[in-house]
């Protein structure tokens, strides 16, 4: 016979006021006791450092991948995501291909919203890139941590 644990349940908490307009793709707040992961901001780049995917829909989907593989080597999920911060060229490029990114962000990071900030820049440090998102997570107490921070490889 097999024991599987129960899953570690998410450490956060939403913080929407309740007299508040419901929010749509993210949270007001959220709140969590845990590890905290700051993952810096991602690119659409390959495993080689370079971008391969042309257009907003296509880097976004390429940045989530890039936050997820981060946030995984720290030993979390989408779930554990508090905070994302999307950094875009041009805001109205974005608000047009809402639905498309819905789409994408569901796909990569399943139905779960963090609160989100959504910054306009005049340039991102790789010339190529159109979006970067950096995102900040809270491993819940006794979640698995990667075979990187294992003592035996420091």
């Amino acid at each position: 016979m097999t024991i599987v644990p129960p899953p570690l349940s998410t450490p956060l908490r939403e913080i929407n006021p309740p007299k508040w307009p419901s929010p749509r793709g993210y949270s007001h707040a959220m709140a969590g006791t845990g590890t905290f992961v700051f993952v810096g901001g991602q690119i659409a780049t390959d495993n080689a450092g370079r971008i391969t995917s042309v257009g907003l829909v296509a880097q976004a989907r390429q940045a989530l991948r890039n936050v997820r593989t981060v946030l995984a080597e720290a030993g979390g999920t989408p779930e554990h995501i508090a905070q994302m911060t999307w950094y875009v060229l041009d805001i109205e490029h974005y608000r047009a291909l809402l639905r498309e990114l819905g789409v994408v962000y569901r796909e990569i990071m399943g139905s779960h919203y963090p609160a989100m900030v959504l910054v306009e820049v005049s340039a991102l440090v790789e010339p190529a890139a159109i979006v970067e998102i950096a995102a900040t997570a809270i491993l819940p107490v006794g979640c698995p941590s990667s075979p990187v921070d294992s003592p035996l490889n420091r």
